[in-house]
């Protein structure tokens, strides 16, 4: 990619922010500059929709956001999903009971509602927004897929991440996508064909943008596929060893300004 991006797209959590979730002044001026020359920045995430507010307050202005790993499009300026492809109810029942029958002790939350909500299984280890008033936990399992779930979340104790995922794939082969975007031991897992990747490729097919214009960035495995599928993909030095092996390219840390050094090649700082 040697002209600028038409579009740039990049994970949030330990890619855009720094590991205490705050933008530095530096990446906050990178995607002001983008802006401000008409060069449409869209953030693609694993985050549900209620977590963007703590990225946008620290933003010049929201951006667009893939959010749920590729299965909700959002825009924040209207407030409106603009796509989304969850999971059927059928479908979440399915995918329980392979787990439940292949894991023992799993335990699993449902993004719903395009992510503004979420419903968890009362042993289910809740890590974040645990007071939040938009999190509250089931009275049966049949509550589980009683709608429609843009995400299902499983645990089940202390897990190495890799290996987790591994399991969970292979229980759900055909019938869902398993990730992981933490090393919690937390497997997230879509509709088939639901990645990062697809959730980008129709955001950019609807900008009129071909992939080989799209510069992505990311750092852990549910960004493989978002980042093989751009034109160019980034990852950062503090990726997940598959992200880096599979990118065109390596920038700096999340830490040290990552995102922002590489962006600085095409849109750099004025004098």
């Amino acid at each position: 990619m040697g002209e600028p991006p038409r579009l740039v797209a990049t994970d949030i959590d330990g890619t855009l922010l720094r590991d205490d979730r705050t933008l530095s002044p530096r990446t906050a001026a990178a995607l002001a500059r983008i802006a401000a020359v008409g060069t449409p920045v869209v953030l693609v995430t694993g985050r549900p929709i209620r977590w963007l507010p703590l990225v946008y307050e620290q933003l010049a202005e929201p951006l667009p956001a893939i959010c749920a790993n590729g299965a909700v499009v959002y825009d924040p300026v209207t407030d409106e999903v603009l796509r989304a492809d969850p999971l059927a109810p059928e479908l979440l029942a399915e995918v329980a009971r392979r787990l439940r029958a292949e894991v023992p002790g799993v335990s699993f939350a449902v993004e719903i509602v395009d992510s503004r909500q979420m419903r968890h299984e009362a042993h289910y280890p809740l890590r974040w927004d645990a007071d939040h008033e938009a999190i509250r936990a089931i009275g049966s399992p049949e509550e589980l897929h009683a709608a429609p779930a843009v995400k299902l979340l499983a645990r089940a104790g202390e897990q190495d991440p890799d290996a987790f995922v591994r399991v969970v794939a292979g229980a759900l082969q055909g019938l869902a996508e398993a990730t992981h975007s933490s090393y919690s031991g937390l497997v997230e897992i879509s509709a088939a064909g639901v990645t990062k990747a697809a959730g980008l490729a129709w955001y950019a097919a609807r900008l009129g943008i071909d992939e080989r214009d799209v510069l992505a960035f990311g750092d852990m495995p549910n960004d493989v596929p978002m980042l093989t599928w751009a034109g160019r993909g980034v990852a950062v030095a503090n990726g997940h060893p598959a992200v880096r092996e599979i990118a065109d390219e390596v920038t700096a840390s999340n830490e040290e300004d990552g995102v922002a050094a590489y962006l600085e090649r095409f849109f750099p700082p004025t004098a």
